[in-house]
This record gives C-alpha cells, structure tokens and sequence, in this order.
C-alpha cells in the first residue's frame, strides 16, 4: 500500500508533472464533451480529417517561422467550414466529401514538409505530443478555450441533437441547419488543434471519440452520456500520464491505450450493450425448463410499473 501511495504522489512533487496533469485532465474533460456529439452524429472520420488538415497549416507556419497552432486552426477551420459547405449538396454523402479534403489536405501538408531539409522538434511534437513541456500559459489558454466551447454546446445542445437525430426534420421545424453543422464543425476544429499539445496530430482522434464512445455504451441520456465522457477522458488522461510516468513510455500514447483499454472493459461487461449482457439472454433460452423435453411456455412477463391503468 506505501509503495502504491508513493507512486501515486511522487508525480505531484515534479513542476512538469504538476503542469501535465492539469492539461490533460482540462483536454480530456473537454474532448469528452465534444465527442459526445460527434459519436451521435456518426462524425468520426471528420475528427480524422481535422486533424490531418491541420496538418499543411502547421507546415505552413513552420515554414514561415509562425505560430503552430495558430496555423493548425486556421487551416483545420477553413477545411471544416468548407466540409459544411460542400456537404449541404444532397448528391454527395457527408464522409465522401470529408474524404476528398482529408486527402487533399494531408496530400499538401507532405508537399509543404518535402520543401523542408529537415524536422525539428516543433513540427514533430506537434505530431506526437509533447504534454510533458507545457507551461503555465498553455495551461491557461486550454482552459480558457475549453470553457467557450463547453459553453457554446451546453447553449446549443437541444438544437444541435435534432440536427443530429434527423436533419431534415430540423429544417423542416426552421432549425438553421447549416449555421448548426458550420457551429459543430467549428467547435470540432478548435477541440483537435487545443488538444494536439497533448497527444499530438496522430492521437488526438483517440481523445476525442473514446470516452464518448464508451460512455455510449452505457446509457442512453444525452446528460448522462455527457457526464460520463467527460469523466473517463479526464480521469483515462490522467491514468496514461501515471502510466508513462512509472514505465517511463510515451505519454500521448499511453494516454490512448489506457482510455482504449476502458473502453474494451466497458465493451465486454456493459449492463445492456456488453458482450456479456449479449450473450446471457441466449443460454437461458437453451434450457427454459428444468426436465430433458422442451419445458413448458414462460409465463407472460409482469406489466411493467407505471403503465397503462396503474395511475403512475
């Protein structure tokens, strides 16, 4: 037990650590919120194609000597807006227009980088991570531009769950159905590039559709759903730094295989949606009565509380 409490608060002790926990557990916190979203829209391939669009962007200001991130946004936004705009058109599916500029903006970002003789360190823990070198204004900003998007979704949910549900029932209510998706789409965008610091371009998919993923199995309330994605990516991001702290690996990885291998758990022993709960109902029907011939009938199943003529 000593050993297990000295593991635990050992970490607490190193500035670094202080810092990298606190950025990922605001970067899981909020990549749950969001995922909640794009698991219910079916969106998970736009994560993918953000992040990788992000990508010439970031070249680009590494070319120029610019801000990374600021460069990662701008290109990750100008690819969602026009995913939006693109996709408003009825012949073309949602995923084949994210895949055509998937591979248009991952395609220009190896161009960009081929102009380069060498990688440095910027560019490459842009794409891996780098959660371990944060400071205190990084912190800071993170957890400034968590709260506005946290915000913004809370004051859209209602709207943004019927666009997400049946889009042509929302513009038939007078939703403004592209406003919503350039809104989401937005949101999306600025989630990836907040969260690259931490696990960087190649991860932060994992981040942002795990937890939400996994909360998804267990309940069927938007507010419950929510609530649990955001506590499992915060406390998988945090359980990840404790990982590759005490085995000395990396930490963005280690943060994706600790929230994936909650996500298998979640997968197999799941109440109602897990494997198990799956598989129970099966066996009992091979052997209803207790003789070697088929048994008699099961009884009616009881009317449940609540119904019709109960009052309740």
């Amino acid at each position: 037990m000593s050993e297990l409490l000295v593991l635990l608060s050992e970490p607490w002790h190193l500035p670094f650590m202080r810092r990298a926990f606190a950025v990922a557990a605001i970067v899981g916190l909020v990549c749950g919120v969001v995922g909640v979203y794009v698991v219910l829209r079916g969106m998970a391939f736009i994560g993918d194609a953000v992040a990788h669009s992000a990508f010439p962007g970031v070249a680009l200001a590494y070319a120029f000597e610019g801000n990374l991130l600021l460069g990662g946004a701008t290109a990750g936004i100008a690819t969602a807006v026009l995913i939006a705009f693109v996709s408003q058109n009825r012949r073309l599916k949602e995923d084949t227009v994210i895949g055509v500029f998937f591979a248009f903006a991952f395609g220009l970002g190896i161009v960009l980088v081929s102009t380069r003789d060498s990688w440095t360190t910027d560019l490459s823990s842009f794409l891996f991570g780098q959660v371990l070198a944060v400071d205190d204004a990084d912190i800071l900003r993170v957890a400034c531009i968590g709260a506005v998007l946290v915000a913004v979704l809370l004051a859209l949910r209602k709207e943004l769950v019927a666009v997400t549900l049946d889009r042509e029932t929302a513009r038939a209510a007078g939703l403004p159905v592209l406003p919503l998706d350039l809104t989401l789409y937005v949101v999306v965008t600025a989630t990836i590039v907040m969260s690259l610091e931490a696990v960087g371009n190649i991860l932060v998919l994992a981040l942002l559709i795990t937890p939400a993923a996994t909360a998804r199995l267990l309940t069927e309330r938007l507010w419950a759903m929510t609530l649990l994605a955001s506590v499992f990516g915060c406390a998988g991001s945090l359980a990840g730094l404790y990982v590759s702290y005490a085995y000395d690996l990396a930490a963005g990885g280690s943060v994706v295989v600790v929230l994936t291998a909650l996500f298998t758990v979640v997968w197999l022993g799941a109440p109602r949606h897990g494997l198990v709960a799956r598989l129970r109902p099966r066996r009992r029907s091979r052997n209803p009565g207790s003789g070697s011939g088929p048994g008699p009938a099961p009884a009616p199943a009881p009317a449940p509380v609540g119904g019709a003529g109960t009052g309740a």
